[in-house]
């Protein structure tokens, strides 16, 4: 997979670029990651990449020009989706990152934007798809699209040293995921749930699908209304004791 990013601040990317599975990922070649600097496309001596907006209000808009400029080299020879970090964008989902690592291009391209916004000619003539992480405002799109890149990435095959992880991912089946523990068994006198270390893969499986369910009721109960379960489990959440409750929540949210 390649990401192309457009920014005028690459240097936010060095450090997350540099560690950890995004490290080892762009070393074995599994995803390569090019910072294209806006300002370099500026025509004018201050290398502008903004300006006050028409109409006047607050704050400036980044121009069209050094942006087209830009995006234009970074897809010669090589169409890729282009998606604009932006408030405004659609909500960045689990399922959202699972379509985009799936891209027949395996090119995608995130322009960060900054202080009120780009340009609304450049959007509607380049930009294929505006996301946002969420509803809060950041002081540009660089934080953004090292989400969505980390997210992506970490979905790309052989990227994960275990190929269950992301499958098993906090929403990716719709719910949270179930409580972890490691060594030592017992900690401030509580100790490791007795099913996890009775060796049978069966009740721990059920044990953890349990505990994700109940996790899930807790937390965030609107994510149960999109989920459609197996007969196994339901039976599974009879047994359990959950299954009143879940029936209660999807209800009251619609289902």
């Amino acid at each position: 997979m390649r990401f192309d990013i457009l920014t005028i601040f690459p240097e936010l990317f060095t450090s997350p670029l540099d560690e950890g599975i995004l490290r080892r990922a762009r070393q074995a070649g599994q995803i390569s990651v090019n910072l294209h600097n806006i300002r370099d496309w500026a025509t004018d001596k201050h290398s502008s990449t903004d300006d006050r907006p028409f109409g006047g209000g607050e704050g400036m808009v980044m121009k069209p020009e050094p942006l087209s400029a830009c995006l234009r080299d970074v897809q010669a020879g090589c169409q890729g989706k282009v998606i604009l970090l932006s408030p405004r964008g659609k909500t960045f989902t689990q399922q959202t990152a699972e379509r985009l690592s799936v891209e027949d291009c395996g090119k995608l391209v995130l322009v960060c934007g900054r202080y009120e916004g780009v340009d609304e000619r450049f959007s509607r003539l380049h930009v294929d798809q505006e996301l946002s992480i969420g509803d809060y405002i950041l002081t540009g799109g660089e934080l953004a699209a090292m989400v969505v890149v980390d997210a992506v990435t970490r979905l790309l095959p052989g990227v994960l040293g275990c190929p269950d992880s992301a499958a098993r991912d906090t929403f990716s089946r719709g719910l949270l995921k179930h409580g972890q523990y490691t060594r030592p068994r017992e900690f401030c006198g509580l100790s490791v749930p007795e099913a996890l270390l009775s060796g049978d893969h069966g009740r721990i499986e059920e044990y953890r699908f349990l505990e994700s369910v109940r996790e899930t009721l807790h937390r965030r109960p609107a994510m149960l209304a999109s989920i459609e379960w197996s007969t196994n489990e339901i039976k599974q959440l009879k047994k359990g004791g959950l299954y009143q409750d879940v029936q209660r929540v999807m209800r009251e949210h619609g289902c």
